[in-house]
């Protein structure tokens, strides 16, 4: 009988929770204390909405929450998730293991870990710091280490792999408890059988869907300004923008889980489903954070859920959601890409290609697979 004892694992620490929105609540109160500075750093928050994934287990509930997950992505394209079966100190631990790759494992073994994303498309290993352009001729602080939810497909550092079962068993609760769950609701919103996105997005399907862990290093006060506190452009990140055309904030939220569908989070519904009737999804960027963060490291943990390799990404025209309001397609539907091509196309040209500036203010673009790709600044 295997042993239930864990492996011990250093405890990682993570970064202050900001003062700056306090600051903004005490200017409230008493304006003078609003100095120049603190002025330019005031955090405002995005208010999304909360699915309550503990009411998804009737038809009723699903029915329910359906709406909301509609309702949020039509607004939104984000949404926090709770009550998703993964406790505190899961999350907890699963944040120290995350460290691991970054922190645990020397810059000579990274390099044998190395991903090869410009010859095969996929993430998968270490993308390591500078790989990318960002802006102003700097480049990324952003450290990365996917893992495929079949843990062992490729070797990983030694101080790893004595964790690989729990990474393991992380994968495959976000999969079904999580992301299928999710799915089904997406499906009902639409009006589809519960199970028609399930169905092409399997656990044991051909396709790149990862647990992935990222570090972000702080930058020089020279780099900030030369990339104009970008870090990432148009990547799941800690901001988004707006209806309005605002920037705000994703506030955290102790244990839940922030779902986005942007570009190939959450399968690849960005071109699958919710742009046929979002004309302009919200967009998302990593900037850097508030004043008082600015020379901290921040750790993140994700679960990259991508559709099956062979799905064409064509719309569900099968829908009637999609029926009533029309569909705008990207391209014909026999000439839509795979997921396999999709994914890999981005993924190779991300960072690496040139980029032309949009018609609209601060948006570069490029072109991938005959699909206009925005960039924000």
């Amino acid at each position: 009988m295997p042993s239930l004892e864990l492996p011990e694992v250093p405890h990682y620490v993570h970064a202050s929770v900001t003062q700056v929105d306090r600051m903004f609540t005490s200017y409230l109160r008493e304006p003078s204390v609003l100095t120049n500075n603190v002025a330019a750093s005031l955090v405002e928050y995005a208010d999304l909405p909360i699915i309550d994934l503990s009411k998804a287990s009737t038809l009723e509930g699903r029915l329910s929450l359906s709406v909301q997950v509609r309702n949020a992505m039509m607004e939104h394209g984000f949404f926090y998730a709770i009550n998703h079966g993964y406790t505190p100190a899961q999350t907890e631990r699963i944040f120290d293991i995350a460290n691991i790759p970054f922190d645990h494992v020397t810059p000579e073994e990274k390099i044998v870990y190395a991903a090869t994303m410009k010859e095969t498309g996929s993430y998968q290993g270490y993308k390591l710091r500078q790989t990318w352009h960002i802006d102003g001729g700097v480049r990324d602080q952003i450290e990365k280490y996917s893992i495929h939810r079949d843990v062992t497909k490729r070797d990983h550092p030694d101080f790893l792999r004595p964790f690989l079962p729990e990474i393991f068993r992380f994968a495959r609760h976000n999969h079904f408890d999580v992301l299928h769950q999710l799915l089904r609701l997406f499906a009902l919103g639409l009006e589809l059988p519960e199970e028609t996105l399930v169905n092409i997005h399997g656990f044991n399907s051909a396709g790149d869907t990862s647990v992935r862990f990222m570090k972000y290093y702080p930058r020089s006060q020279d780099d900030e300004e030369k990339a104009k506190n970008v870090w990432l452009k148009g990547h799941t990140g800690l901001q988004i923008l707006t209806r309005n055309g605002v920037w705000k904030w994703v506030k955290h939220i102790e244990n839940a889980l922030e779902a986005s569908t942007q570009r190939l989070f959450i399968g690849a519904v960005d071109l699958l489903l919710y742009s046929r009737i979002i004309p302009d999804s919200p967009e998302e960027r990593v900037r850097q954070p508030p004043e008082d963060q600015h020379q901290a490291t921040r750790l993140g943990v994700f679960y990259f859920a991508l559709s099956d390799d062979n799905v064409k990404l064509a719309p569900l025209t099968e829908s009637p959601v999609l029926k009533r309001v029309g569909i705008k397609r990207r391209f014909e539907d026999n000439a839509a890409p795979t997921m396999k091509a999709w994914r890999q196309a981005l993924t190779t040209r991300y960072g690496q290609s040139e980029l032309k500036p949009s018609s609209k203010k601060g948006v570069e673009e490029e072109i991938v697979d005959g699909v206009v790709v925005k960039h924000f600044n």
